[in-house]
């Protein structure tokens, strides 16, 4: 049985005592504001930035959320590398909100620029509408680089769980030309199969933040035609090549219905010649980076993501 941190039990006993139901009990709605209200409350205070600014991505479905993070003390003039942020929430609950302030911590560790994307949410929107707001949040970003102050020739993707998942997904429509290319893709305990196969399924299925349940509850909303499951921007896993994708850093929790998919992903893209990183925390749980006020190694694995686009935008 795989070791469990004295912070994920601290955890675990705070959520059986709120006495609230697991996600996949409620409507999607209830679900939200369950999820929003628990990220608040395991979130430390949102750090200070030098600029906040609330914009929008046109798109052909209308137009798309954007918020825009400048790290303290980047200048106003500044030209910045920037992070294109894609929340987790299973496609279903999540949003700029709930993720604000891991947001605002990566922009000052990397005294960057970070731009959360506010995508449709199923079940009202199912896949692929995550997808088309992603990519063109991400093409108007780049042409709007200049605008922006931000430096079009880095400009990386970077997502944790259903946010892994899309970013993922980017970094492959930017290798195949459909969207701007990306320098680097951080994906965060990503989903990268829908067809919910691997063995943590059968291994992670009661007792922590996500289950095998909670998954299956998601995926259902997302994509609930099951043959849609095999496409490779649902499940980039089951991509033919990985080969050609941008580097990546690729970071998987122990106790995580999604640990196993994410470790064989890191596996392809080194195995297929990308660069990748793989940060394996064999004794936490899913959803750590919006833990912080209870997870002491979230502060951790964030300065080491910052790190890593760091190093990413400085070696172009």
């Amino acid at each position: 049985m795989l070791a469990i941190h004295s912070d994920v039990l601290d955890l675990l006993r705070l959520i059986r005592e709120s006495g609230n139901p697991p996600l996949e009990a409620l409507p999607p709605e209830q679900s939200r504001r369950l999820y929003l209200a628990g990220r608040r409350s395991l979130q430390p205070p949102p750090d200070q930035v030098s600029l906040v600014r609330d914009l929008h991505a046109p798109s052909q479905d209308g137009p798309v959320p954007l918020r825009l993070y400048r790290g303290m003390g980047t200048a106003d003039d500044a030209v910045l590398p920037c992070l294109l942020y894609l929340h987790g929430g299973g496609w279903v609950v999540g949003s700029v909100e709930s993720h604000d302030g891991v947001c605002r911590q990566l922009a000052n560790l990397t005294a960057g620029c970070v731009i959360s994307v506010e995508y449709r949410l199923a079940p009202e929107h199912p896949f692929p509408a995550a997808v088309e707001d992603a990519a063109a949040a991400l093409t108007y970003v780049v042409a709007q680089a200049e605008s922006l102050m931000i430096d079009p020739a880095r400009i990386a993707v970077g997502g944790d769980s259903a946010g892994g998942n899309l970013a993922a997904v980017l970094a492959l429509m930017g290798r195949d030309g459909v969207v701007p290319r990306t320098v680097f893709q951080a994906l965060l305990y990503p989903a990268v199969d829908l067809t919910m196969t691997s063995d943590g399924y059968r291994r992670v299925t009661e007792g922590m933040p996500l289950t095998a349940a909670t998954m299956r509850y998601f995926v259902s909303h997302y994509v609930p035609h099951h043959p849609e499951r095999l496409d490779w921007r649902a499940s980039p896993l089951r991509t033919t090549s990985l080969a050609g994708a941008p580097p990546a850093l690729v970071l998987t929790c122990g106790h995580d219905p999604l640990c196993e998919e994410g470790r064989l992903y890191a596996k392809r893209l080194e195995d297929e010649g990308v660069p990748v990183t793989a940060l394996h925390l064999s004794d936490q749980t899913h959803g750590i980076l919006t833990m912080g006020k209870i997870i002491r190694a979230t502060a951790s694995t964030l300065t080491f993501m910052a790190h890593a686009l760091c190093d990413a935008w400085t070696a172009l």
